[in-house]
């Protein structure tokens, strides 16, 4: 079923048109479901289809990023969650709250000191809890899109947690964030991004297939969903081949 035919059954037949792009195009890009408030059933659509099993491995990316870092929300919610989105069946995304935070260990617990101060530490943990509690990617990345895209990224949990897993109770990441298990999670991450080769030296921090060097940075940045159509070496799916996507600006650097 063609994503159109889905988001007009959303809506309903009698409805008024909600935006000025035809039904055909509303899930070709995030900014168009936005636009056209269809965000929920475009994500479902996405969810639910077929993916095509090829051969070929998925493209792997992992993101070290911190919660409050510029650059880091404006590549995961304009290039990293769109181009997955769209592309998930050449796409593995491995997530790593953490970024320039360093730890200390004191009396047997460890303590964070993050680059944007406890806020950020507490953005960190939270995304971090989402993660393990949902073990999903289809669950949590929508949730962290939510809080990054959102005004204040901590305060917006309760609202995301609404409208994308609302049988997940705010009570339940809480007591992850502030208990030994949030601690934990946060621990894990400080030892991944230690364990960068080469180490990091500035966030969003990129790797694709293992590999991080300037240019491939400087192209995922540029234009994720065209560097992984264009890197990809099985069958190009189908919004490879229809979706045209135009490249969005370079975001600032968060350095340590």
């Amino acid at each position: 079923m063609r994503c159109y035919l889905l988001l007009l059954c959303a809506v309903g037949a009698a409805s008024q048109p909600v935006c000025n792009h035809p039904p055909s195009t509303w899930c070709s890009s995030w900014e168009i479901a936005k636009e056209c408030q269809v965000e929920k059933q475009c994500l479902e659509f996405y969810s639910n289809r077929d993916l095509k099993k090829s051969s070929e491995p998925a493209i792997q990316i992992d993101l070290f990023y911190e919660s409050l870092c510029g650059g880091c929300r404006g590549f995961l919610v304009r290039q990293l969650f769109p181009s997955w989105l769209m592309l998930a069946e050449i796409i593995n995304v491995t997530l790593v709250p953490y970024g320039n935070a360093q730890e200390t260990n004191i009396t047997g617990k460890w303590v964070f000191d993050c680059q944007h101060g406890p806020e950020e530490c507490l953005g960190n943990m939270m995304e971090a809890c989402l993660i393990h509690i949902l073990d999903d990617i289809y669950k949590y990345f929508p949730i962290i899109f939510c809080m990054e895209s959102s005004n204040n990224v901590t305060k917006s949990l309760e609202s995301c947690l609404a409208v994308y897993a609302p049988e997940l109770p705010l009570k339940t990441v809480l007591e992850c964030v502030n208990g030994d298990l949030g601690n934990k999670l946060m621990h894990e991450n400080a030892q991944k991004t230690k364990g960068l080769s080469p180490p990091h030296n500035y966030v969003p921090w990129i790797v694709i297939d293992g590999m991080h060097t300037d240019d491939l940075q400087a192209q995922a940045q540029s234009s994720l969903f065209n560097l992984v159509c264009d890197t990809y070496k099985g069958p190009k799916p189908e919004p490879c081949l229809h979706s045209e996507i135009t490249p969005l600006k370079r975001d600032v650097l968060c350095l340590n």
